[in-house]
């Protein structure tokens, strides 16, 4: 028996692996296709992952493939210079292709000890008190403690558990894929501009990941609702009937289409069997929020369930991925609903969109909406306390070097400027570091694994309640403080 199986074998779902390998839990990622997709979907990460890519060490692989880019607004494709003292230290946005994002999470995992298989597709599953038995398409049968649906939008493991998935069918399809082109690059940068100004969603451009071809994103005439790829004769219609011209394209890499359909799990869990990323939500990709939205489940479902394996999770523990992450997605569903709208050619929402412009020239609105979108605005509700409790906490210059490098293990963090505080019984899960720099303006911070504050203070009984809270009963009988 597997302590997790893991269904899919995307950024969602090797993330997820390698979050439970820091944990030494036994791990099994299935995924149905022989083969990683070479469709690019995603073409980056914002501030959040990146952030996560440092604390667990990845991020100077993750710099090596790709471009840093300045930050600014993505809101609705519409153009915003980034505050100089946004909340982070990672102001920009890294572009780099799925795939990429793909092999390095996968290299991830394998190098922390998760078993992978390909070409194994789930068609069954039951669940007993002890674990949950997948079904093989082969017939073959596996068996584990908990089991993760991150098998994307058309999930199987959300059917076959019976979750609701509620919401709006796509209604607007788009063609995208890598071609060559037949006509000069000025041509294509003048078209494109012109076709821009009422149709956010168009672009060719030369492909970020290189080789001299050409990415392409055209509105198809129609929501097909299937998964069959476009024809390269499709997408020369579209371009002719969008820009005037089909650029000459020829010799496609891959073609593909995506839809708006905005949806979302009606629950994240089931028993013990949980959704993760696309399995749990879906919406349309303006401000490139889906693959990022997927990796930060990973990393607050990890350590929980590690939590449950470990027979250490308190009571509630595994429950509170869906409190938390449930909300967030629902915002992104929401925002990406706005966004989408602004984007169409209409004059209504056109009139809406010069609206925003106006709005987002002011700082705080700006800032709102960049936060939004980066994931670093987001505050967990955890039952109030200081504004800093249910957020993550930045990464710090400490005297002991850098916050996110105390946080490459997936332990909790006890970051004391005191020098008073002591977790007693917790040590097996909590690293105490004293530190009397004056990069924190509080005494102390109580971090999670997933690097959100849950406590803040300089008080032992406080903190040893918020110890039994988030991270179980001590293995010694902790002695109160005098």
């Amino acid at each position: 028996m597997f302590d997790v199986i893991v269904v899919g074998g995307g950024p969602t779902g090797m993330m997820l692996a390698a979050e439970l390998r820091l944990h030494r839990v036994d791990v099994l990622v299935l995924e149905r296709d022989e083969e990683p997709t070479p469709v690019v979907r995603s073409l980056g990460l914002h501030i959040r992952s990146i952030e996560i890519m440092d604390q667990r060490g990845l991020l100077e692989r993750f710099l090596a493939e790709g471009t840093q880019y300045p930050l600014g607004s993505f809101f609705a494709a519409i153009t915003q210079r980034a505050p100089d003292d946004l909340d982070t230290a990672h102001g920009y946005v890294l572009g780099i292709p799925q795939p990429v994002t793909d092999r390095l999470l996968t290299e991830h995992a394998t190098e922390l000890g998760a078993a992978v298989r390909r070409g194994c597709e789930v068609v069954g599953l039951e669940q007993d008190d002890d674990g949950v038995t997948a079904e093989l398409a082969d017939g073959s049968r596996l068996r584990s403690r908990y089991l993760v649906g991150c098998d994307g939008g058309r999930s199987t493991v959300r059917k076959l558990l019976g979750v609701g998935f509620p919401g709006e069918p796509t209604r607007i399809e788009t063609l995208i894929g890598e071609v060559d082109i037949g006509v000069d690059p000025e041509t294509v940068t003048e078209v494109v501009a012109e076709v821009r100004k009422t149709r956010p969603w168009f672009g060719v451009g030369p492909n970020p990941t290189g080789g001299g071809t050409y990415r392409l994103v055209v509105p198809a005439a129609e929501a097909s609702g299937g998964r069959e790829a476009p024809t390269l004769e499709e997408v020369r219609e579209r371009l002719r009937a969008v820009a005037g011209t089909d650029f000459g394209v020829h010799s496609p890499r891959w073609l593909s289409r995506f839809g708006d359909a905005t949806r979302q799990a009606e629950r994240y869990r089931s028993g013990r069997a949980f959704l993760a990323g696309d399995a749990a939500h879906v919406h349309p990709p303006v401000g490139g929020q889906g693959l990022n939205l997927g990796i930060q489940d990973a990393v607050n479902l990890g350590w929980k369930l590690a939590a449950a394996v470990d027979g250490w999770a308190p009571e509630g523990l595994l429950d509170s991925y869906h409190a938390e992450r449930h909300p967030v997605a629902e915002d992104v569903l929401n925002n990406t609903r706005a966004q989408t709208l602004l984007m169409t050619p209409e004059p209504g929402p056109q009139s809406v969109r010069r609206l925003m412009r106006e709005l987002m020239s002011f700082d705080d609105v700006n800032r709102h909406l960049i936060e939004k979108i980066t994931a670093i605005g987001i505050r967990y509700d955890l039952g109030g306390g200081h504004a800093l409790v249910g957020r993550r906490l930045r990464d710090l210059p400490l005297g002991h070097g850098r916050l996110f490098e105390l946080q490459r293990r997936g332990r909790g963090l006890l970051l004391d400027r005191t020098g008073r505080l002591s977790v007693p019984g917790w040590a097996d899960r909590i690293d105490h570091v004293v530190d009397g720099s004056d990069a924190l303006d509080v005494p102390a911070v109580l971090l999670r694994p997933d690097g959100h504050v849950v406590w803040t203070g300089d008080d032992q009984e406080e903190l040893l309640a918020s110890l039994s809270l988030w991270f179980g009963a001590a293995t010694v009988e902790p002695a109160s403080a005098s």
